[in-house]
């Protein structure tokens, strides 16, 4: 997919910007199109377009908004195999991966916000004190390619509900998605103008979002290191901005469980995706006396993943979805080794019999304490670190010992036990006894370094909105 024009004020135009990124599939490491990165000029004409329906967008009525979502929904399951097969080549998803859980966590956020945006309050009154929810104002959206649509609806839905104008910036390496989603807001009843798409690289384009005068916040789903970029940014605007950030998540596996099922679950949740996913529980906290169980299970589990091409129908395990991305899960396999952690399974270099492509061996390391660089830094990839504990104190303070609070995974015979405990873990999110979140639409960001704000269902509409209190 060759991608030269932006989505600027209802048209695809052709930007200023010129220089042209390309587009490489993981799968093949062969370059498979290009897109154009903007310029400031480009940046500048999206954020003006979106000032100017900032007015038209505040003044949809619920009725409206709710039409708009709908056809959202119907436009993008006409062009469900279109969205799975760039997702797939793109970044490398498997095809069944891309056309389920790829699409339909894009697909999921429109039909959620399109669920309760009638049991939003935008207006309350107390005694003499009226209290109104309003639109923010024009918003710069700036997206990650590992879930590509994912991460781009549930900011464009809850945009859409609360009311306000704003300029999407995808990943330049995972920009297909959002190109087709133009296609389909532009034959909407959304007024021109309020969804504008721009490209190009973080470093530049992003910067520019980042800082422009012209938007009122920025929400942002990437590394924390790139996190902290745009913060500091935004920071001479003193505009609102909201981070979905990186995680370490812990899983922690009690021991009145059945522990296969139990450890394959968390297998099979750290390594979905690829394992590039920032909820990923991809610290798994064992008791001691059940360590050596817990790794034969875990080896066996990733043993039966099947890593390859994307294509088939059997795949399990993508490549890495970027050159830059395979070297640094490579590295930081090396430095588990080093570190003295124990390899059950995998390793560096690629599975057996691949030549190309950035395809990782699934890797399981036990006996892992807590303090080494593995433990402690995202690797985002399929590398899953087994570390023990004596006791259930024990257990807390290690899925707390680290500077991310994204998500976390209870494992427990006793789901008021585990209830218990979920309230002591310093994450934005637990799941209990389950491999996924599930559709209905709970609110999703993290603690600590994973950033700030909340996302999906009633959480997200309200991120867009400022509170306005009316004393009569």
């Amino acid at each position: 997919m060759n991608i030269d024009k932006f989505y600027i004020n209802g048209k695809f135009i052709t930007p200023h910007g010129e220089e042209k990124i390309d587009i490489v599939n993981p799968a093949t490491e062969e370059i498979i199109g290009f897109v154009i990165s903007g310029s400031e000029d480009d940046v500048n004409n999206a954020v003006d377009s979106a000032n100017a329906a900032f007015t038209l967008a505040s003044n949809l009525t619920i009725k409206q908004r709710k039409k708009i979502l709908e056809e959202i929904i119907e436009g993008m399951q006409e062009r469900r195999s279109d969205f799975g097969q760039v997702i797939s080549d793109e970044m490398g998803a498997p095809m069944s991966l891309a056309l389920k859980a790829q699409f339909g966590s894009g697909t999921i956020h429109f039909k959620n916000t399109l669920s309760v945006i009638e049991q939003f309050s935008f207006n309350e009154v107390h005694d003499n004190i009226t209290i109104n929810k309003l639109p923010i104002g024009p918003v710069g959206m700036i997206t990650p390619w590992n879930w590509p649509l994912n991460q781009m609806c549930t900011k464009v839905a809850s945009a859409i509900a609360a009311g306000t104008s704003f300029v999407l910036k995808p990943s330049e390496i995972t920009p297909g998605a959002a190109q087709i989603l133009a296609e389909i807001i532009d034959t909407t009843s959304l007024p021109k103008g309020i969804f504008n798409l721009i490209h190009g690289y973080g470093h530049t384009v992003g910067k520019l979002m980042s800082s422009h005068s012209g938007l009122e916040m920025i929400s942002f789903t990437g590394s924390t290191r790139a996190g902290i970029d745009i913060q500091k940014n935004a920071a001479d605007n003193v505009k609102r901005v909201s981070l979905e950030l990186g995680g370490k998540s812990p899983n922690i596996i009690l021991e009145d469980v059945d522990l296969e099922q139990a450890v394959n679950m968390g297998i099979k949740q750290c390594f979905f995706n690829t394992g590039q996913s920032c909820s990923a529980p991809t610290r798994m906290l064992v008791p001691q006396n059940l360590m050596e169980q817990a790794t034969e299970i875990a080896v066996a589990a990733a043993s039966e993943m099947i890593t390859g091409d994307p294509k088939e129908e059997d795949t399990f395990l993508g490549p890495i979805s970027n050159e830059k991305q395979f070297k640094k899960v490579q590295e930081l396999i090396q430095i588990g080794i080093d570190e003295g952690a124990e390899l059950s399974c995998g390793g560096v270099g690629r599975p057996d019999g691949m030549k190309k492509g950035f395809y990782v061996k699934p890797t399981v390391f036990s006996n892992v304490v807590n303090s080494m660089q593995i433990a402690k830094e995202e690797i985002f990839g399929p590398v899953i670190c087994l570390i023990g504990y004596s006791n259930i104190e024990e257990a807390i303070d290690i899925a707390n010992d680290t500077p991310y609070g994204l998500s976390s995974m209870i494992s427990c015979g006793d789901l008021n036990k585990g209830q218990q405990i979920a309230k002591r873990i310093r994450s934005g999110q637990v799941i209990l006894n389950r491999i996924s979140r599930g559709d209905y639409p709970a609110p999703f960001g993290g603690f600590k370094m994973s950033g700030n704000g909340r996302e999906h269902g009633l959480f997200g509409i309200d991120e867009y909105l400022e509170v306005q209190a009316v004393i009569t």
